[in-house]
C-alpha cells in the first residue's frame, strides 16, 4: 500500500461499508453527520467526483488518508499500514464537542503516564519540552468512569485534551498565550504544532507564542497579535489555514511571515516532523 493506491480507494463506499450513513445526496455530494463531533445537521461532505471530503464545522478536508489521520490521530505510515492490513476498527467513538462545557476534572498532575508518553513518542514530540507545557489530566463526563489525557491549558483555565482515541476540550474553549516579553510572536493552530516547532528547534526560542486551539478563535487574538513587532504563522496547509492567515493579514499593518513553505508538502507542522524523523531513520 502506498499513498497513490490509498487515494484511489473509493471514499464514499469505504465510509458506508464502515457504518457511516449519508443524510442527504445533492448531485455528486453526499452529506454525513460529522464523524468528529456531535451534530444534528450534516456538515461533512464527500465529493464523489474528486473522491475527497470536507468538514465545514472544522474547515478541514482532503483524501481518505487525511480523514483517517484526523479520525485516529495517527501518522501517514500508520494509515497505510492499517489500510494494507485492513485493521481499522470503525466503531463510533464517544466524541465530545470541542466546545463542550460538560465534564469534571478529577486531578491534574505532571505528565508521566506511559500510554500518554507513548502517544507523544508516536508523534515524535520531544518529551521534556512536552512536560514543560502539558499536563496529565484525569476527568469524567458521567461520574461512572474516569478518563485520562494529555492536557494543554488555555488562558481561561480550560484544557485541550488529547490521547490516542479522544480529542476535545473540558472547561471553556479559549486560546493559549505564552508571554515572555519578546517582540516576536509565533502563532499556531494547535498545541501539537507548537510542540512540534519546539522539537524541531530543540529548544524554546526567544519568542512569545499564541496557540489558537481552534481557528474559530482567530479574531479574538488580533488585538494581542498587534502588540508585537514580528508575527510568524504556522498554520495547516488547507483552506482553513489560509483563511486564518488572511484574517491576520487583513487586520494588521505588520508583516506576517507565513512559514508553511517549509512544510508545504505536509498537512501540518506535526506531519512534517513525523515524516522528517522517519526519513532520518
Amino acid at each position: 500500500m502506498n499513498c497513490n493506491k490509498a487515494k484511489n480507494i473509493d471514499l464514499l463506499l469505504y465510509l458506508i461499508k464502515n457504518g457511516f450513513k449519508p443524510q442527504k445526496i445533492t448531485g455528486k455530494n453526499h452529506w454525513f453527520l460529522s464523524p468528529f463531533r456531535k451534530e444534528k445537521t450534516a456538515s461533512f461532505k464527500v465529493d464523489t467526483d474528486k473522491n475527497t471530503w470536507y468538514d465545514f464545522g472544522s474547515g478541514h478536508g482532503g483524501t481518505i488518508i487525511d480523514f483517517l489521520q484526523k479520525y485516529y490521530s495517527c501518522s501517514i505510515s500508520e494509515v497505510l499500514n492499517k489500510l494494507k492490513e485492513n485493521t481499522f476498527s470503525f466503531h463510533q467513538q464517544k466524541i465530545i464537542s470541542p466546545h463542550t462545557k460538560k465534564g469534571d476534572i478529577i486531578k491534574v498532575k505532571a505528565l508521566q503516564n506511559k500510554y500518554l508518553i507513548a502517544y507523544l513518542k508516536e508523534r515524535e514530540i520531544n518529551l521534556e519540552l512536552a512536560k514543560e507545557f502539558c499536563f496529565e489530566v484525569y476527568y469524567t463526563f458521567d461520574s461512572n468512569k474516569t478518563y485520562y489525557a494529555i492536557g494543554f491549558k488555555n488562558d481561561l483555565g480550560g484544557f485541550e485534551l488529547r490521547n490516542q482515541f479522544f480529542k476535545g476540550c473540558i472547561g471553556r474553549k479559549h486560546f493559549t498565550t505564552i508571554k515572555r516579553d519578546y517582540s516576536t510572536v509565533s502563532v499556531f493552530e494547535s498545541w501539537s504544532d507548537f510542540l512540534s516547532y519546539l522539537t524541531l528547534k530543540n529548544t524554546v526560542p526567544e519568542e512569545d507564542f499564541i496557540i489558537l486551539n481552534s481557528t474559530a478563535l482567530i479574531k479574538k487574538v488580533l488585538e494581542i497579535v498587534n502588540q508585537y513587532c514580528v508575527v510568524k504563522s504556522f498554520f495547516d496547509n488547507d483552506e482553513s489555514g489560509s483563511n486564518t492567515l488572511q484574517i491576520i493579514k487583513d487586520n494588521t499593518e505588520l508583516e506576517v511571515f507565513d512559514y508553511r513553505y517549509y512544510y508545504k508538502n505536509h498537512k501540518d507542522l506535526n506531519a512534517f516532523l513525523i515524516n522528517s524523523k522517519m526519513a532520518n531513520c
